[in-house]
């Protein structure tokens, strides 16, 4: 196959989209692809209309549709293969009603239909022209009609009390036929319905084979599905309930499509192997006609590399009274063929060895091709590197791939009440098209789930993709980018207010100084009522002064958030640093807390010996200002340097404070935010900008009620 050929698009009709169709189509796909040596992309349609309109639209190579699609698109179509079942083109189908509450066609009035779909034929459409033809105007004549989506969801609505008729389609108008196809839907609940009435015949579902592909290609796909005892497809079919597919324009029963591979054997042994009764498709297995080989033995009737292991299981079997199976391979025409052989002994009296076996011997080459590929699919959520649930619909957990029982080791414990759970749940329920995928934190790990609800399997399936990363990147940038606005704030901030600073702060120096002046003279003439008025204003000016020089900070700090200010950098002793901090705060530490300092040698560090200072103080301060001086015997300031194996500086200081929750923890070093009244909410903000430009880390751990470790880390010289 080539990989540069354009894939066939195969549009399949939603009343195939149950669960196990999907698969059961997928495999279907896979191998018509290898069979017509052409990429085949299988799709579900939501719904049947989205098959008209594609075909309509001629977006679409083929698609398995409706009789009435069939009927309504062979003109234009290269050809239309229809489905064969049980031997036939055609089927009918049956009206459905309760078993304890039966109706009959004169007893519909008032009635509530449930219907699959408007163009679902077995469905819907065949069961509105029956009763139209018999006069019956179905809005008239139902109470309530609805559409439900699919047989089982029908069934179960009857069964359930919230409808009283639907349809079914049956290849074949009889109970028994009927039955069987209640029991595939509804399992042990189907002797609680029954029929009330059979439709007329239609020609069957199939493919259609649109103009879209080239002749080349429709008559290979002809060939690969009407030749299917050469192609391999028939096992797969089977799970579709079809025999296989037929033109349109073939009789009505169409050519038997016997598999000449399907081989088996059923044989009764005696004792010594031989054979009493056997049975042969086709009346040969491997390679070999079985006619008239009565009384012959297993080495006498098959070659000895078959013979060899069949009587090794029938003798196991007979002596040890136990079935057995075995799995084998053989070369038989220059092919190699893989076959399974079951053994079970015949029933003896007690005591008695048994008198001969039962020996079932089948060619399940196809079989086991097709289990391959099912269980290499089927192995997705195990292999699967994240976390994958399903639940039941009321959040049951009803599995969870081995990614889930690592990412979650509660899962199992916590069942529905884990928080993964109940997000998918509350999403479910509030689902507006186009919202987002939920975001879940677990165990500070962001988990997004995409959740989607299997209605025919009654489950919900969760896959949990971990976005922590992301989500941290994602709170970077809006750092980032608050940071920028900031930068642009404080850049205008700093121009409006740097200007009138100056000759606000030139004019106060000047004024303080002229009534220094002036204060002077006025003592000299003794004129002390003067004087005191003049110690007033001059107290003013100086408290003046004293606010202006605290809006320079502010901005000089406003400057330093968003890049490294002038510095004069130095070898630093940092232990020297902290001493003086340390210094300055020792009036408010011995009122709240007792001092503990474990300084060990650590290297210089080459930076800007203020600015160091200032981080300190900050950090100082905050830890001070977090003990209470009701707890001063209890409180602790713990201070510490010492010098990492990578010879990096680290600082702690550790205080036994109140604590910070998680929620002012992830806001700390937001300039302007602040627990405290009164506080600029800059200390830490400005204290992170200045040890990241020295290429160190700041890092904060606390527990409420605990206290707060703030951790500095100082790249060696």
């Amino acid at each position: 196959m080539s990989s540069l050929s354009p894939p066939i698009r195969f549009l399949i009709y939603p009343s195939l989209g149950e669960v196990k169709e999907h698969v059961r189509i997928e495999f279907f796909g896979r191998l018509l692809s290898q069979r017509a040596g052409r990429p085949i992309v299988v799709e579900v349609a939501r719904t049947y209309e989205m098959v008209e309109q594609e075909l309509a639209a001629g977006r679409v190579d083929m698609a398995w549709a409706t009789a009435e699609q069939c009927n309504a698109f062979e003109p234009q179509a290269h050809a239309v293969l229809r489905a064969v079942r049980a031997g036939r083109l055609y089927y009918h189908a049956a009206l459905i009603c309760r078993a304890d509450k039966p109706v009959t066609l004169e007893s519909l009035k008032g009635t509530r239909a449930a219907w699959v779909a408007p163009l679902s034929t077995g469905g819907y459409l065949l069961a509105r022209r029956h009763l139209e033809a018999r006069g019956l105007v179905l809005e008239d004549v139902f109470a309530e009609q609805r559409f439900v989506g699919s047989y089982r969801n029908a069934l179960l609505a009857v069964l359930h009390g919230e409808a009283d008729v639907t349809s079914l389609f049956t290849t074949h108008p009889d109970e028994v036929t009927v039955r069987a196809g209640l029991a595939q839907r509804v399992g042990a609940s189907e002797h609680l319905l029954t029929t009330f009435g059979y439709t007329e015949p239609t020609l069957s579902d199939g493919i259609i084979l649109t103009r879209r592909l080239s002749e080349a290609d429709a008559a290979s796909m002809v060939a690969a599905l009407t030749g299917l005892t050469q192609e391999g497809l028939q096992p797969l079919l089977g799970l579709f309930m079809i025999d296989g597919f037929a033109l349109a324009t073939q009789a009505q029963r169409p050519p038997a499509l016997q598999a000449q591979r399907a081989e088996f054997l059923a044989a009764e042994l005696d004792r010594e192997e031989r054979f009493l009764r056997l049975c042969a498709s086709a009346g040969a297995v491997f390679g070999q006609d079985f006619h008239g080989r009565e009384g012959q033995t297993l080495m006498q009737v098959l070659p000895a590399e078959a013979a060899a292991p069949l009587q090794a299981l029938a003798r196991e079997a007979r002596h040890h009274g136990i079935a057995g199976r075995a799995e084998y391979r053989l070369e038989t025409g220059g092919d190699s063929r893989l076959y399974a052989a079951e053994a079970s002994p015949l029933s003896a009296a007690p005591g008695e060895p048994a008198p001969g076996t039962v020996l079932l011997v089948r060619d399940i080459t196809e079989q086991h091709a097709l289990e391959t590929e099912l269980y290499r699919l089927a192995s997705f959520p195990l292999l699967h590197p994240e976390p994958m649930l399903e639940l039941g619909q009321n959040g049951t957990l009803h599995y969870a791939n081995p990614a889930a029982h690592k990412a979650f080791p509660d899962l199992m414990v916590l069942g529905s009440q884990h928080p993964l759970v109940g997000a998918a749940q509350a999403w479910l329920q509030r689902e507006e098209s186009g919202s987002s995928p939920p975001v879940v934190e677990v165990a500070k790990q962001h988990w997004e789930l995409v959740v989607f609800s299997m209605e025919e399997a009654g489950v919900i399936r969760v896959f949990a993709k971990d976005v922590t990363a992301r989500k941290q990147m994602e709170a970077r940038l809006l750092h980032a980018d608050r940071m920028a606005a900031l930068g642009s704030l404080a850049a205008r901030v700093g121009h409006e207010m740097n200007n009138p600073l100056a000759y606000l702060m030139a004019n106060l120096s000047f004024a303080r100084e002229e009534i220094n002046r002036l204060r002077q003279a006025l003592r000299t003439e003794r004129r002390e009522e003067t004087l005191e008025e003049f110690d007033e204003v001059l107290e003013a000016l100086t408290e003046s002064w004293d606010g202006a020089d605290r809006l320079r900070v502010i901005v000089q700090d406003l400057h330093l958030l968003v890049r490294e200010p002038p510095t004069h950098r130095a070898w630093v002793d940092v232990q020297q640093v902290l001493e003086d901090s340390l210094k300055l705060v020792r009036n408010d530490l011995r009122h709240r807390a007792r001092l503990e300092k474990d300084f060990q040698p650590v290297p210089l560090v080459e930076a800007d010996e203020a600015r160091l200072g200032q981080v300190f103080l900050n950090v100082l301060l905050n830890a001070v200002q977090a003990m209470s001086d009701r707890d001063a015997a209890r409180n602790v300031l713990r201070v510490s340097t010492r010098a990492s194996p990578a010879g990096e500086i680290i600082v702690e200081v550790q205080d036994t404070g109140v604590g910070m929750t998680p929620e002012v923890m992830a806001r700390i070093f937001e300039p302007f935010f602040t627990t405290r009244p009164n506080a600029l909410g800059m200390g830490l903000s400005v204290s992170h900008a200045i040890i990241t430009s020295l290429g160190g880390t700041l890092r904060t751990e606390s527990q409420p009620g605990v206290g707060t470790l703030i951790t500095i880390t100082l790249p060696p010289e």
